[in-house]
C-alpha cells in the first residue's frame, strides 16, 4: 500500500459505505494519538505526523460521503498542524462538564452491578481501589476495572484486587520523570502518594517532542492519560489544577515505579552500596543507620495516615530489600520460613554470617520502642532458628523502625 492510498483509504471506505446503505457515515477514531506516540518511542515520528494529517485531512474535510466524526485521544496535538484546515471542531476534555457521566461508571452503576452479581460487599474495595476519577464535574470509576475485578470476584470470591489497567508509556514517563526529578518534584510526588495534592498549570495542547522539555509538562500528560486526576481551582484561570492520585490501583502503581526507580539509582553508585552492605555482616549500626538515612532522604518515604501500617512497612521492607541484594553474593531472602514465623529479611555471607532483619513502622514517632517490638518479635518467632540449622558461624539480629524520614537500627 503506498502513503497516499493509506491516506486515502477512510475516505474510500466512507464513500463504499455511503454507496452500499444509501446513507452518509459516522466515523468514529478511537486514541488517534497511539500511532504518533508509538511513532516517537520508535523514530519515525515525522513519517507518522504526515500520514495521520493526511489521513484525517481526507477523511475529515474533504469527505462529502461524511456525515459526522467522533475522534479521542490523550493528548490534543495541534502543533503538529495534524488539523489543519478542517471545519468545526469542538473539543471536549476530561475537565469539560459536557458529557461528563458518561465517561466512565458513577456510583449508581457500580451499585446496580455489584447487586446483580451478588457482589454488593465488595463495593468498599472497589471504591478504594478504582473510583476517584473526576471528570468535570462528575466521579467516576475506571469501567475496565470494575468489570474486571467482578468478573475475577465470581470465580473466585477471595481474589484481591489488581491492577487491571496500566498504561506502558505512562509508566515509562513517570520513570523518566522520576530518573530527572529535583528534589522539589521528589517532594510534589511524594506528597501525592501520602494523599495529598499539588497545584499544577495544565498546558492542554502538547506534542511529544515537547513531554520531556519540562517537568511541567510532564503532569500535564500525566493527567491526560488518568495517572492523576484534578479540577479546577482559578475562576480568572482554566488551565490552573489541583491534582491528585485517584486511587488504590494507581498508588500502588506509582509506589512500584518509585521503588523500581530508586533501585536503578542505588545500583549507579556502587562504592556507597558496597559500603552500606558491609556495615552488616560488621555490626556497625552507626553506619546502617546513618547511610539509611541518607538513602530515605534521597528517596521518598510514604507518611499517609490513611494509609494501613503494612502497607508503610512494605515499602520501607522493598526498599531495603532491594539495597541488600546487590550483593551477589549473599543469600538474601524476603518474608522467608526461619523459625516459627516468617521474617521481614534474612541473609546469609559467604563467611557463614547469618542475619535476621525486622522492620517496624512507629505510627507514633517512637523509633525507639519501635526497635525493641522488633528484636522481641524475632526472639518470640524464633526467626534465627533456621540460620543456626544451616550452620551459620555467627548470628546477627536487626530491629529497624521507620517514621517517615527518619529510621533507627538495633542490634543484638
Amino acid at each position: 500500500m503506498t502513503e497516499g492510498m493509506a491516506a486515502a483509504s477512510l475516505q474510500t471506505l466512507s464513500r463504499l459505505l455511503e454507496k452500499h446503505y444509501g446513507q452518509k457515515v459516522i466515523l468514529l477514531i478511537d486514541e488517534y494519538d497511539v500511532p504518533l506516540d508509538k511513532a516517537f518511542q520508535a523514530g519515525y515520528y515525522d513519517e507518522m505526523v504526515s500520514l495521520i494529517r493526511n489521513l484525517l485531512d481526507n477523511a475529515l474535510k474533504t469527505n462529502d460521503s461524511l456525515y459526522f466524526a467522533v475522534l479521542t485521544g490523550c493528548l490534543r496535538i495541534f502543533k503538529e498542524s495534524i488539523f489543519t484546515g478542517l471545519n468545526n471542531l469542538k473539543v471536549h476534555t476530561i475537565s469539560d462538564v459536557r458529557y461528563d457521566k458518561y465517561f466512565g461508571f458513577n456510583n449508581g452503576d457500580v451499585d446496580e452491578m455489584l447487586e446483580f452479581y451478588g457482589l454488593s460487599s465488595y463495593k468498599d474495595v472497589i471504591r478504594d481501589w478504582y473510583d476517584g476519577y473526576r471528570f468535570g464535574d462528575t466521579d467516576v470509576y475506571c469501567p475496565w476495572d470494575v468489570i474486571n475485578y467482578c468478573d475475577e470476584l465470581l470465580a473466585d470470591p477471595s481474589a484481591p484486587p489488581k491492577n487491571y489497567w496500566a498504561n506502558t508509556s505512562g509508566n515509562d514517563l513517570i520513570r523518566r520523570m522520576l530518573k530527572n526529578a529535583n528534589l522539589t518534584t521528589k517532594s510534589e510526588v511524594e506528597e501525592l502518594l501520602n494523599g495529598g495534592k499539588v497545584t499544577k498549570r495544565m498546558k492542554q495542547e502538547l506534542t511529544y517532542r515537547e513531554i520531556d522539555d519540562s517537568v511541567e509538562n510532564v503532569w500535564s500528560v500525566l493527567y491526560a492519560i488518568g495517572y492523576l486526576t484534578g479540577m479546577h481551582v482559578d475562576q480568572e484561570d482554566a488551565d490552573i489544577f489541583r491534582l491528585w492520585i485517584p486511587n488504590g490501583e494507581i498508588r500502588k502503581l506509582f509506589y512500584e515505579l518509585v521503588q523500581d526507580w530508586f533501585r536503578e539509582a542505588t545500583r549507579s553508585d556502587t562504592s556507597r552500596i558496597r559500603r552500606f552492605c558491609a556495615a552488616f555482616p560488621a555490626g556497625d549500626t552507626d553506619t546502617i543507620q546513618e547511610m539509611l538515612g541518607d538513602y530515605l532522604w534521597d528517596s521518598i518515604s510514604v507518611r499517609d495516615t490513611a494509609v494501613r501500617r503494612n502497607m508503610k512497612e512494605n515499602f520501607y521492607h522493598g526498599m531495603l530489600l532491594g539495597l541488600l541484594q546487590n550483593r551477589d553474593s549473599w543469600l538474601v531472602k524476603s518474608n522467608a520460613e526461619t523459625g516459627e514465623g516468617y521474617s521481614d529479611i534474612s541473609l546469609q555471607t559467604p563467611e557463614r554470617i547469618g542475619i535476621v532483619i525486622e522492620l517496624k513502622y512507629a505510627d507514633d514517632g517512637n523509633l525507639e520502642k519501635a526497635c525493641r517490638e522488633a528484636l522481641e518479635q524475632i526472639e518470640e518467632k524464633k526467626y534465627a532458628q533456621g540460620l543456626k540449622r544451616r550452620s551459620m558461624k555467627k548470628i546477627i539480629k536487626y530491629g529497624i523502625a521507620f517514621y517517615e524520614k527518619e529510621c533507627m537500627v538495633v542490634m543484638t
